[in-house]
């Protein structure tokens, strides 16, 4: 396993204090990704860890992870389908959301825009291209993407450059439209690269991950045996407002629904109790070991007896 600081698992002391309260036996880590969470989980010591992940490379660090330990079983597959990949019920699920260090530290898989690849972005190796995408959806659509998935408030002026330099000449780099995007949507490079968000709403476009995250979680929930726990650690708002209201209805807890109002619909039973009532971040000497860490957000519950 690659152990250096760029690939260090963000909040992993906190996951696993959350996730292995005490003994614990079958646990699951549905985004495999580098594999620090499940060495530190296999570390503390549960019986068995079923990793999961779409990303072909990592499905190959798994596999070596898991041929020296025997108890470690390795599923490729996109967690929304957690349920078919993984038969239950287990005693823990760990989901660490968003782009993994590898695939933003390889080039070649076109995720990010500070360094040269071909304009891919996909997770599994299926579906549309970001290529694709920018070259092929109307404006309206891009533009949709771009402020619904990277909340950039200049998207139209983005897809706009973008439809414009395409009827020229097809985007197939990073760079190429990372430096259309800059021109679009002006800004400064020093702090924040004003490419980010272009970037990251089309990541959540091609492998849709806010729908895998949507239909994952309420399936998680079911995987889990009684007093199983659930861990999610994310990196934008988006994802959170996913996972936050998730659990909150698994909770019993219906959001903006008022006592006085009799029509209104009634919680369902409550099959999660909340154990991190407000989020947990990073502390500040992590942020600074790891500047990438400055984003994360995590929420765990458990599953009642019931």
């Amino acid at each position: 396993m690659d152990n250096s600081p760029a690939h260090t698992p963000v909040l992993r002391d906190e996951v696993v204090r959350w996730l292995v309260p005490s003994t614990a036996e079958w646990h699951v880590d549905a985004t495999f990704g580098g594999g620090g969470y499940a060495e530190a989980l296999l570390a503390a010591g549960i019986a068995r860890l079923t990793v999961v992940d779409r990303d072909p490379a990592a499905v190959a660090r798994a596999r070596r992870l898991a041929a020296g330990d025997p108890r470690v079983d390795v599923v490729e597959g996109a967690f929304g389908a957690l349920d078919r990949l993984v038969a239950g019920p287990v005693d823990g699920i760990v989901f660490d959301l968003g782009v993994s260090s590898f695939q933003l530290d390889e080039p070649e898989r076109g995720f990010s825009f500070r360094a040269d690849g071909p304009l891919d972005m996909r997770m599994g190796g299926e579906g549309a291209t970001a290529a694709e995408l920018v070259n092929g959806l109307v404006e309206a659509e891009l533009a949709r993407i771009f402020f619904d998935y990277g909340e950039e408030r200049r998207a139209r002026r983005a897809a706009r450059a973008i439809v414009r330099r395409r009827a020229v000449r097809p985007f197939e780099r990073t760079v190429d439209l990372a430096d259309v995007v800059r021109g679009a949507v002006g800004g400064s490079a020093t702090r924040v690269d004003p490419a980010t968000r272009v970037f990251q709403a089309l990541r959540i476009a091609v492998n849709d991950e806010l729908g895998q995250l949507e239909g994952a979680l309420p399936r998680a929930v079911d995987l889990l045996a009684p007093r199983g726990r659930i861990v999610v650690v994310a990196f934008h708002s988006l994802e959170d407002r996913i996972v936050k209201r998730c659990f909150a209805a698994a909770a019993g807890r219906v959001a903006g629904v008022s006592r006085h109002l009799p029509e209104a619909e009634a919680p369902a039973p409550a099959r999660l109790e909340l154990l991190t009532r407000r989020v947990v971040t990073p502390s500040e000497a992590e942020c600074r070991a790891n500047p990438r860490a400055r984003s994360a957000r995590l929420r765990a519950a458990k599953r009642l007896a019931n």
